[in-house]
């Protein structure tokens, strides 16, 4: 049974000065199991007060596209303002939230710092979220977003072979339904970078090994899972696009970057898809951080472990 000595210390002293903070301003109340809009209600709240690593010189432009149903998509371009005769590569990110909460603004800081440290630019796509979009619909989002960037390339002074999906958490999980699609639909991907991605929806029984230091809870994920599935949830009936651990054939997707932390409930799921991209000759390369919880570097940016691999992120950013 893990307990709180194993986390990292320096993120275990920083959850526990949190956690002392929330007692003495009241712990706000937690939704049933299933109550989505109340899920997001609190992550919305939690997200937006996260700090950001620091960032200048990056540019941003805000642009809307059509899905296939006529809805808006909203997009954000970050970049930094060079020459546009020189072909540069490209990053498409969703961002995290469960599949069910998030906002684009509480990411614009984080692009930034992706930016200016790798000189790539990024697109933030503003996929819909469940209850209110389900299923494939959030992948199928994404991949608008994708398609908006390769037909604008020659604009944005993108080299449209140098593209890649990225995403954390429940976005994570969106952009490797994307890297499905875009391979099933014959879209060449340059990499998949996947940051403790949300992959399995049958991850909902409790780990002994886990459950008393685990920051996503098990609850939390059937709430989500059930948020995009509906009555599919649990059934043979899921799309891997939807729920990509439900993949059987890995081959011809693009190469991925797959980081977890060791007290995350997503890490079986997440050495799991990085086994089956080696089984089908897909190169991974997979980080499991030791004492490290979901969505450590949002709780601080600042430790060392979140410094160390968001440099790590950066690197393969910029190696696309």
């Amino acid at each position: 049974m893990a307990s709180m000595d194993m986390i990292d210390p320096e993120l275990a002293a920083v959850v526990a000065a949190l956690t002392e903070e929330m007692m003495a301003n009241g712990i706000p109340t937690l939704p049933e199991r299933g109550d989505a809009l109340g899920l997001r209600a609190l992550l919305d709240e939690g997200m937006a007060g996260v700090p950001s690593p620091p960032s200048s010189d990056v540019l941003m432009s805000s642009y809307i596209t059509s899905a296939p149903d006529g809805s808006d998509i909203e997009l954000r371009w970050y970049f930094i303002d060079s020459d546009p005769s020189t072909r540069c590569p490209a990053v498409v990110y969703l961002h995290g939230g469960g599949m069910i909460g998030g906002k684009l603004d509480y990411y614009d800081g984080l692009a930034r710092y992706y930016v200016q440290e790798s000189t790539v630019p990024m697109l933030l796509v503003g996929y819909r979220l469940a209850p209110e979009r389900t299923g494939t619909g959030l992948a199928e989002d994404g991949f608008t977003g994708l398609q908006w960037l390769l037909e604008h390339a020659g604009d944005l002074g993108v080299d449209g072979t140098r593209v890649a999906v990225m995403g954390d958490s429940g976005g994570g999980g969106v952009a490797a339904g994307i890297a499905i699609l875009a391979r099933d639909r014959g879209v060449q991907l340059a990499k998949q970078i996947l940051i403790y991605p949300m992959l399995d929806d049958r991850t909902t029984e409790p780990d002994s090994g886990l459950e008393n230091v685990v920051a996503w809870t098990y609850d939390n994920n059937w709430t989500c899972w059930k948020a995009v599935l509906g009555d599919d949830f649990g059934t043979d009936a899921v799309s891997p696009v939807a729920v990509p651990a439900r993949l059987e054939d890995f081959s011809g997707l693009p190469a991925a970057y797959i980081e977890v932390g060791e007290l995350d409930i997503f890490r079986d799921e997440c050495i799991a898809y990085a086994q089956g991209l080696h089984e089908a000759g897909v190169s991974c390369e997979l980080h499991v951080l030791a004492g490290v919880l979901h969505g450590y570097d949002r709780i601080s940016f600042a430790i060392e472990v979140s410094r160390r691999n968001l440099a790590d992120r950066c690197r393969v950013i910029g190696s696309l």
